[in-house]
């Protein structure tokens, strides 16, 4: 386990009292509020310096709203250092009023618009798409990618038409890890790696996984590969919570992590845990 206090990129919190998450619906066992308490007892004896908040789903019309509150969360919690916010950058120009009043927030750190859940599989190169995103790069905010695998070589493509935004490929690009397949996604994300300006959450394997019945083993061939495509530079740790709760408790996914790097160095270890965090998303 790592011996120092970590930084967990990719924290979900929401309060169904004060938001609407309509997905939510479709996932019972996730149906309930998540607050910053909770996540406190999951994590247990793991010790968390800092983390930072991703957009949750609400109600789009709630968005800023989810911002307010956890900027207000921030005020009695000061591990939280960070918020990837939710914005319409499918509107392309039209979203930069959205886009400069969430820069005006200095805990607002990225933007994540959800490109996993769309049908069009060319969704992420529509050209006003593609121009909201790069719109970013103007307020120096990131962009979390979270996308399936097979959308990898299209996100790909939007990260070369952006050179000067910020890339962050969440949950490795969710591979289906459930059924053992690495191609094409092996292939595909050593494409994406190529690109200097992204980096990887290694985060939500066990999401993509047997939630009943996934080992270290099957893991394992996932995490050696994106750190043979993005070194220890540009991999940074995420716990997913409370998503990845269905199928490893947060003590169980650190542990689990932990034995996959066993033969790094303390300084790697510090980079993938800690500091590319702190660089990334400037925390």
């Amino acid at each position: 386990m790592p011996s120092f206090p970590i930084v967990d990129t990719h924290v979900h919190l929401w309060n169904l009292e004060r938001l609407r998450y309509p997905w939510l619906e479709a996932v019972p066992s996730l149906n309930r509020s998540h607050l910053i308490e909770d996540y406190h007892q999951a994590c247990g004896s793991v010790a968390v310096a800092k983390i930072i908040f991703v957009q949750c789903e609400c109600e789009p019309a709630q968005s800023q709203h989810e911002v307010d509150w956890v900027t207000e969360l921030e005020r009695v919690h000061s591990q939280i250092r960070g918020i990837v916010a939710a914005a319409p950058l499918e509107t392309g120009n039209a979203a930069e009023p959205a886009l400069a009043r969430l820069a005006a927030n200095p805990l607002v750190k990225g933007v994540r618009r959800l490109i996993q859940s769309e049908p069009d599989i060319d969704f992420c190169l529509r050209p006003d798409f593609v121009r909201g995103v790069s719109l970013l790069s103007r307020y120096n905010l990131g962009f979390d990618l979270c996308i399936h695998h097979p959308q990898l070589a299209r996100a790909t493509e939007l990260v070369r038409r952006c050179p000067d935004v910020r890339f962050i490929l969440d949950h490795i690009g969710k591979p289906d890890i459930k059924a053992g397949l690495l191609e094409p996604w092996r292939t595909q994300l050593r494409a994406l790696a190529a690109l200097p300006n992204v980096w990887c959450k290694v985060s939500g394997l066990v999401t993509e996984a047997d939630h009943q019945k996934w080992t270290r083993a099957d893991l394992q061939p996932y995490v050696d590969h994106v750190l043979a495509c993005f070194g220890f530079d540009r991999v940074m740790f995420g716990s997913d919570w409370p998503v990845a709760a269905q199928a490893a408790d947060y003590l169980c996914w650190v542990s689990t992590l932990d034995q996959a790097l066993q033969g790094s160095s303390p300084d790697e270890l510090r980079r993938l845990y800690v500091r590319n965090a702190e660089a990334c998303y400037r925390i």
